[in-house]
């Protein structure tokens, strides 16, 4: 949070300061642009009042005699008084005006005197190329506190041929800007500057900077002179070519921006203070009730689990307390579950051993028989007894010991156990296997076909009256990623109701098996959702169809080069 203030106050501070400079700089722009018109209505003002005094038919005759030879007289040089001191009457400022002959001669005033001595030969040839437009010198050497003005006599009547020179002398006075144009109270310093950056005019004598070249070719709006920063606002004319300078105090600009930062900090202090405070009550509020349930849960190293039934104003501590409540409860369930699978483990193990048979044990006997019979020359019971020697030692022992085998291997032990059962039934007992060779190596658990062959004996053939068969087909799925083993019989089915309660038990879990032995169908469900996962087993597993033509069960594993 402090964070955060600290950067919004800076963030604002920095985006007035800005917005003020700005503004300042606009205001005082168009400030300059008032002052430099000022300027030039002065300089417009003598302009119009000396082409009135260049175009006089008088001073128009009198300078086309000087140039056909004809000298004025005394008389002729006073009679001009009447046309020239009509810019002195009505222009503010004139000092004097002074006509020159086209040979530099001076007709006015009476005492003589060259255009040369007064100006230099350079400003005397710009005045003839502008062709009769006024040419602003600058300071005149010879009187500083003066500006010269001079502009090219054009005579009418020889097609404005260059006749003679007017030249303007005017106080520098005129040219300062005494009184404010803005609403800074005369804070800013306003220089009037020539072409060779020589001062004309300026209204604060104590601020006149020493390199005025420089402060013009500076390329930024705040310029520091004298280790003191000023906004620089530059305004040229077009009438004299001379450059405005008007020089603001930063500090006149951004005289508000104390006051928005005493606010800014005050605010900033508030706001800590509150949030301070604020944190410190939520916080508690939040706490509190975690350091219960903290408690609470450290207690379950003592004894069992515990809920919790404290209840806070805060929505989201009541639904961490409902959630830690969930979880107690099921794991008292799971605790209860798994201590009740270890007794009911603990008492199949038992069983399993006090029913044990040792397997050479019984290899042993059946081999003694397997040769009784062959020496009494039973042989179809002898191939029986082989048979059922090789299906006790596939359950009991199975290749290498492992959960693990083929289906080439699993199809082999089904052809065995049918063999057997064809010895019970005899004829009324016809079964096929179809499977093509390259499945034989399909790695699948152990016993898992059987018991699907089994039900389909027991519960499809033996409850038919006449003869009965039994197939199971192995195909490949379309995608080639799955095996499908199928297992029908001719049975009479079943009804609806046993169908739609073995597959709900099949969906849920909930179903104990077909027999003692544990071998049913629930079991081999079970058992692929062990073997492959709860992801594979959703695309695997086994699916019925049961009808008055029998019923038929298919059962769907991956192919898959190793266990999983």
């Amino acid at each position: 949070m402090l964070i955060i203030l600290f950067v919004v106050g800076t963030v604002n501070f920095d985006s007035v300061s800005k917005l003020l400079r700005n503004n300042a700089e606009k205001h005082i722009q168009q400030t300059a642009v008032q002052a430099n018109g000022r300027l030039e209505a002065v300089l417009n003002q003598i302009d119009s009042l000396t082409t009135q005094v260049a175009t006089n038919q008088y001073v128009q005759q009198l300078l086309l005699n000087e140039q056909a030879g004809r000298l004025a007289t005394f008389s002729e040089r006073q009679a001009l008084l009447a046309s020239i001191k009509i810019v002195q009457t009505y222009a503010e400022g004139v000092n004097s005006i002074e006509l020159y002959s086209s040979s530099n001669r001076r007709l006015f005033p009476l005492d003589e005197g060259d255009l040369t001595s007064k100006i230099s030969q350079e400003w005397i040839d710009k005045a003839k190329d502008e062709k009769g437009r006024i040419v602003w010198v600058g300071i005149d050497p010879m009187d500083p506190e003066s500006v010269l003005a001079i502009r090219s006599v054009r005579l009418m009547d020889q097609w404005f041929q260059p006749g003679g020179y007017l030249l303007i002398r005017m106080n520098r006075e005129v040219f300062k800007i005494t009184e404010s144009l803005s609403e800074e109270d005369g804070r800013e310093a306003m220089l009037v500057v020539d072409r060779n950056f020589n001062l004309i005019a300026a209204n604060d004598e104590l601020l006149i900077p020493s390199e005025i070249q420089s402060l013009l070719a500076a390329d930024q709006s705040v310029v520091a002179i004298d280790k003191k920063k000023y906004m620089l606002v530059t305004q040229q004319s077009e009438v004299t070519g001379w450059t405005l300078l008007i020089l603001t105090p930063i500090e006149a600009i951004t005289s508000g921006i104390t006051v928005l930062r005493t606010a800014i900090l005050v605010s900033a202090g508030i706001g800590t203070i509150l949030f301070i405070l604020l944190s410190f009550l939520l916080s508690t509020i939040i706490t509190r009730p975690v350091f219960r349930l903290i408690k609470t849960m450290r207690s379950a190293r003592l004894g069992g689990l515990k809920p919790t039934s404290q209840i806070s104003s805060t929505i989201e501590i009541n639904e961490l307390n409902h959630s830690y409540n969930q979880m107690v409860e099921h794991m008292n369930d799971l605790i209860k579950l798994v201590y009740e699978k270890e007794i009911i483990q603990s008492r199949t193990e038992l069983k399993a051993l006090q029913a044990q048979i040792h397997p050479h044990f019984l290899f042993n006997t059946l081999e003694a028989l397997y040769w009784s019979l062959l020496e009494k020359q039973e042989e179809e019971l002898a191939e029986y007894v082989v048979a059922m020697s090789d299906l006790f030692r596939y359950t009991i022992t199975g290749p290498n010991k492992e959960e693990w085998v083929t289906l080439g291997d699993e199809l082999e032990h089904i052809e065995r156990y049918l063999l057997i059962m064809k010895m019970r039934f005899g004829d009324r007992l016809a079964w096929s296997l179809s499977s093509h060779q390259s499945f034989a190596s399909v790695p699948m658990p152990k016993l898992l076909i059987q018991p699907l062959v089994e039900n389909a004996i027991l519960h499809g053939v033996e409850s038919r009256i006449g003869p009965g068969a039994v197939s199971v087909e192995v195909e490949m799925s379309e995608d080639q990623r799955f095996v499908t083993v199928t297992v029908a019989d001719n049975g009479k089915g079943m009804d609806d109701d046993t169908l739609s309660r073995i597959t709900s038990a099949l969906r849920t879990g909930k179903m104990p098996s077909s027999k003692g032995s544990g071998m049913g169908i629930l079991n081999v469900q079970q058992r692929i959702k062990l073997y492959y996962g709860e992801n594979v087993a959703e695309l695997t597993g086994l699916s019925i169809r049961s009808g008055s033509e029998g019923t038929q069960i298919k059962l769907t594993i991956p192919i898959q080069t190793g266990e999983v």
